[in-house]
């Protein structure tokens, strides 16, 4: 689902009149939730890098940064990283500078995505770590789960969390997976895209932020 969601968000900052590539690692090419690798909606790309270890997906999502950056739409490469490779290797360090962790509201997956927050900090002191709640009904649930993140990484690593939003739960979003089609493009109108739309240009702003400063 968050491979799914991932995929979405390059899209939404498509749709929003930037570049939006994702980069993922070649073993997800046969998963049933991605697209075909290259050019898809509204200009989005997918790549697939040929990497196994997180300094080797790093240089390969660097080269892809260095080739769109010629793009006066600005953009971002959004890469996924698998929770495996969350270590603290010197030469792939760079990609942990900006992460964005997916969190539901269930206990449990609220404690993985703190232990995921724990290693990216301890890989990178200097990550800037965002969180998207996803599976929402309410935005109170939303701000509610998100506190209590950010609580408990403040205390406990030191560190202040991001939020980026949310994602609504909505049947739009399952029948579009399935579809293997944009959630924007197939229910434009719905919850779901709106949120998708948030959130991306709140991950589009901050980039041009970065870029600028």
């Amino acid at each position: 689902m968050r491979a799914a969601f991932v995929w979405n968000l390059s899209v939404e900052v498509a749709r929003l009149g930037a570049s939006g590539t994702l980069v993922a690692p070649e073993e997800d090419e046969t998963s049933l939730l991605w697209p075909e690798p290259g050019r898809g909606p509204v200009g989005s790309e997918v790549v697939f890098a040929r990497a196994h270890s997180l300094g080797e997906l790093y240089r390969a999502a660097l080269d892809v940064a260095v080739d769109r950056a010629v793009d006066s739409r600005g953009g971002v490469v959004l890469v996924r990283v698998p929770p495996a490779w969350l270590q603290a290797e010197p030469d792939g360090r760079a990609l942990l500078r900006w992460v964005l962790l997916f969190a539901s509201l269930e206990p449990r997956d609220l404690l993985e995505t703190y232990a995921l927050a724990k290693r990216v900090v301890r890989a990178s002191h200097q990550s800037k770590v965002g969180i998207t709640i996803h599976g929402v009904r309410r935005v109170g649930e939303a701000q509610a789960a998100f506190s209590l993140l950010s609580g408990v990484a403040s205390r406990h690593l030191g560190q202040s969390l991001v939020s980026y939003g949310l994602l609504v739960d909505d049947l739009h979003v399952y029948r579009a997976i399935v579809a293997r089609r944009p959630v924007g493009l197939e229910h434009p109108q719905s919850p779901a895209s709106r949120a998708l739309r948030d959130v991306a240009r709140l991950l589009l702003e901050d980039s041009r932020s970065a870029t600028v400063a």
